[in-house]
């Protein structure tokens, strides 16, 4: 088999800081690689074995962060109205009952003149229908007489505990509106503590009953959603652990727990809703909406392990460096094909290999220096 010579120079940080470059001379063919033991302590690389670790078998999934539909809130107001004031911002925190929006409108007047209206009204017609229900009772009075009066009086009362509800919506005091303190401007409070991740208002918009004004989630209660397949879905059970990645935003891996399996299969592809709840601690780097990749423990295994250092990926193959030999002057390894199967943080399970046992030497540091 023709063997390939070359050169390939590392530069290494000495004890001593200082930069120094060393020639590392490998002989290469298609299964082999030869490195001298001067080459070997100079790189600094080491060889071990692997070792039986428990791993944990678990299911893929895809999901999102998100809230409880009590927890997450949209703004909006019962009239429309023109945007007074407002001081927030995305990323603030608000209280429950905390003042959010301020509107103004003629139409809040109109209201308020309604019912004023109504209630100067409300006071005779009950008189008038108690009088004529006396009457009647006495046989004084007609049944027509009487009807009429009845029938007044609840429409009136109707139409006042409509207005006065109305005002109670749009934050206006009836009791202030009986004293004839009218305004035309309402303040829209937080119905929830959270915090803010919707502004749509600016000083002098309309905004109409249609438009969400803010939006506010209460992150305390933020949890993980994942949508399994059916041919899955037997192997889970609440209790067990979730490992999830933010593949968008870090490598890190977080924590969650199964509290809540769906009960239907949803959608063209087959798939049953997770529900997972969060580690406290974690509750404020997340935010709702990021897509996540999880893994939902189901059971866990022995297998013999390396360090992921230790492993080549190339054309979608995986390979470790395996010592063939050892002499005097050089180390040989050879490439072999393995295949992988479960993840730790910093080992990788290898599976289906004849050539590799708890006995074998493999190159775990400096792999990448050299190949």
């Amino acid at each position: 088999m023709k063997k390939i010579r070359y050169i390939l120079v590392l530069t290494l940080i000495l004890n001593s800081c200082k930069n120094k470059e060393v020639e590392v001379e490998k002989t290469i063919d298609e299964e082999t690689i030869s490195v001298t033991k001067e080459q070997f302590q100079s790189s600094q690389l080491e060889i071990s074995s692997p070792i039986e670790l428990e791993f944990n078998v678990g299911i893929k999934a895809t999901g999102k962060i998100d809230v409880p539909p009590e927890n997450r809130v949209k703004i909006t107001s019962f009239l429309g109205g023109y945007v007074k004031t407002t001081h927030l911002l995305i990323g603030d925190k608000v209280k429950k009952g905390q003042a959010l929006v301020t509107l103004e409108n003629t139409e809040f007047i109109d209201i308020q003149k309604e019912y004023l209206e109504v209630a100067e009204q409300i006071s005779y017609l009950k008189s008038e229908y108690e009088r004529q229900k006396t009457l009647y009772d006495e046989k004084i009075t007609s049944q027509k007489s009487y009807l009429k009066a009845e029938s007044d009086y609840k429409r009136a009362n109707g139409m006042y505990q409509s207005l006065k509800k109305k005002l109670e919506v749009l934050n206006i005091s009836p009791a202030q509106v009986l004293k004839g303190n009218l305004t035309s401007q309402i303040t829209i409070y937080a119905p929830i503590a959270g915090d803010v991740t919707v502004v749509n208002a600016t000083i002098g918009m309309f905004m109409s009953p249609a438009d969400v004004i803010l939006e506010i989630v209460d992150t305390d209660h933020l949890h993980v959603e994942l949508a399994v397949f059916e041919k899955d879905i037997l192997k889970i059970r609440t209790g067990q652990s979730i490992e999830f990645t933010v593949p968008q935003a870090s490598k890190e891996v977080f924590k969650a727990e199964v509290v809540l399996v769906g009960k239907s299969i949803e959608g063209n592809d087959r798939t049953i809703m997770i529900h997972g709840h969060l580690d406290k601690n974690i509750k404020q780097r997340l935010l709702t909406g990021m897509f996540v990749e999880a893994t939902i423990l189901t059971d866990s295994k022995k297998g013999l392990a390396i360090p992921i250092d230790a492993l080549i990926t190339e054309n979608d193959k995986n390979y470790v460096l395996l010592l063939k030999s050892n002499s005097n002057e050089a180390y040989i390894f050879e490439k072999v094909p393995v295949i992988i199967g479960e993840r730790l943080s910093k080992e990788i399970e290898i599976t289906e290999n004849k050539k590799i046992n708890k006995e074998s030497k493999i190159l775990t540091k400096g792999v990448f220096d050299i190949y």
